[in-house]
């Protein structure tokens, strides 16, 4: 693992921060390498507030996507609101359909099937819309290629409204509205919302035609606060403003259906950790292994013992989905082995029988053992499709698009992306990625990176540091867990491997005289000899609070030991 110390900014920049916010130069550090450099700056990061949040009628067309709505419901149309089957997807169609609903019934929704109708918009949706005398689409965290699909849908009098927030190709869908950030002649002034995000600003435009206001949207945060975490967004901006909001829903009023899946956790304030952990996965794994519309009829369910039948459900799915990505990450790992692939600088996977639904995951699994830009495919109908995942600052959006020739649809953005081929372009797909990925790749990117924020002594650790460091969440890229390095640790003799194989290490560790403080290190259960018989080390860890039977302690969450 390579240990990479962020640049120290500015001395000038940290003092005058540091006096202007009364903190010590080791915070406004980490908020100047957060892009905090003003008292007003920092004002907003410590104190989100809704009032932060933009005009919705700044994002180009949103005029236009209100007005149909508003002549929809005039005219007594009925609008079918689609989104994809994941966390995102799922979320903003529940939110967008749930708002509707509250004072227009002919509302309803589409997600579409995972195996028989693929990511996106499909030509079965809309002949159901057709079928069923819809004359609205509302495309949610979908659409913005759906260039034929909204054309299709066109020449049966059916009407489009995209929200999407995936980049955008050369032309845009002939839709009546399309909402996205990142078109490149929308002037929004925050363009990393998620899906979810760009449906609570249709939802936000629609309450201001309403002479409602935000407190009336308040019911809707927990669903959006999931979606950016799942959706792996940035924190700052907008996002970290509804994040925040959207975690307090959660921890005091969540809908049935977020009650029902948290209701038996044991920890009584969730996190956003806790929401891509426990929340995320469980409602991704309906479209996983059922179908995405069990994730929304949870989330719309007003009904808490209908909800917690849904939700035992969802339980049921998720640990199926457990048991799949295990089984199929094996098999990956040594189809690996067997083609002798083990020096290639990407990994391309692939069987017909693996599950379509887990191949993200895996994907994922797999650039934790080979750290490496990764695609794993599947067979899916007369073609194969593919989840892939990047590392850390190499663009796999890019490298597709470098090898499109071999492929017939691909979408996604700098680390994640899916696609699909025909199978006989598999081999040479295969073969243009692993060149395309080695002329442009960083060799240094193929090596895990731990990004450290600042190098401190143990004695720099007390109340006030973690009372501040708290007041950093939500967490998320571009505001992570601050990460630390210490040098010339030591352990007081309390070293041990624990867990099942003892792959994860627990210490109690100072230096020079300071407090000690326990430590414990998931996966570094093979570092155990480096710290025994109370040798010196450096450390890089991030600051916990451990609590147990009620009592809270500080805990070194440690990443790498040297």
């Amino acid at each position: 693992m390579r240990w990479t110390l962020k640049p120290k900014p500015a001395p000038e920049k940290i003092k005058a921060l540091a006096s202007q916010l009364n903190v010590d130069e080791l915070i406004a550090v980490l908020l100047v390498q957060r892009g905090i450099e003003t008292f007003d700056q920092a004002r907003q990061f410590f104190r989100p507030s809704l009032e932060d949040l933009h005009n919705p009628y700044l994002m180009k067309d949103m005029d236009k996507a209100v007005a149909r709505i508003e002549l929809a419901i005039a005219n007594g149309e009925n609008i079918l609101v689609f989104g994809d089957y994941d966390v995102d997807g799922t979320t903003a169609v529940s939110l967008v359909s749930s708002y509707l609903r509250s004072f227009y019934p002919n509302v309803a929704t589409y997600i579409p099937d995972r195996y028989d109708e693929g990511y996106g918009i499909s030509y079965k949706g809309i002949d159901f819309a057709e079928d069923n005398e819809f004359s609205l689409i509302i495309a949610l965290d979908c659409g913005i290629k759906s260039i034929d699909h909204v054309a299709y849908a066109k020449a049966k009098t059916i009407d489009f409204i995209i929200c999407d927030h995936h980049r955008p190709g050369d032309t845009l869908p002939d839709a009546v509205a399309v909402l996205d950030p990142k078109r490149d002649d929308c002037s929004y002034p925050y363009d990393e919302l998620c899906g979810c995000g760009v449906g609570f600003k249709l939802v936000q435009a629609l309450a201001q035609n309403r002479n409602q206001t935000i407190d009336d949207l308040l019911i809707y945060l927990d669903l959006v606060a999931t979606a950016i975490a799942a959706d792996i967004v940035p924190m700052t901006g907008e996002n970290r403003v509804l994040a925040k909001f959207g975690l307090d829903v959660i921890n005091s009023e969540p809908r049935p259906g977020i009650k029902a899946l948290i209701q038996n956790v044991k920890k009584k304030v969730l996190t956003i950790t806790d929401v891509v952990f426990i929340i995320a996965p469980r409602i991704n794994a309906a479209g996983r292994i059922k179908h995405g519309n069990e994730a929304v009829a949870l989330l719309t369910e007003y009904d808490l013992d209908q909800a917690e039948q849904f939700a035992s459900e969802i339980e049921q799915y998720n640990s199926d989905r457990k048991d799949l990505d295990k089984q199929i990450t094996i098999e990956a790992l040594s189809q690996i082995q067997e083609n002798n692939e083990t020096k290639n600088v990407t990994t391309v996977v692939y069987s017909e029988n693996w599950h379509k639904g887990v191949i993200g995951i895996v994907a994922s699994r797999l650039t934790e053992t080979h750290y490496r830009p990764t695609i794993v495919f599947t067979k899916s109908g007369d073609k194969l499709a593919a989840s892939a995942r990047s590392v850390k600052d190499f663009d796999i959006y890019n490298a597709l698009e470098a090898c499109a020739e071999h492929l017939e649809q691909f979408g996604g953005h700098m680390y994640a992306a899916g696609m699909t081929l025909k199978e006989e372009n598999y081999a040479a797909f295969k073969e243009a990625f692993e060149r395309v990925v080695q002329e442009t790749i960083h060799p240094d990117l193929l090596t895990p990176e731990v990004s450290v924020d600042a190098e401190i002594n143990l004695t720099d650790i007390n109340e006030k540091l973690i009372r501040i460091l708290n007041q950093f969440e939500p967490f998320g890229p571009q505001n992570m867990t601050p990460v630390f390095m210490t040098k010339g640790v030591k352990d007081t003799g309390y070293a041990k491997g624990i867990g099942a194989d003892e792959d994860h290490l627990k210490l109690f560790v100072k230096q020079n005289g300071s407090d000690g403080f326990g430590a414990i290190g998931f996966g570094l259960g093979n570092k155990l000899d480096l710290v025994k018989n109370q040798a010196s080390f450096d450390a890089v860890y991030c600051i916990d609070e451990n609590e147990f039977n009620g009592n809270v302690t500080v805990q070194l969450r440690l990443k790498d030991l040297r």
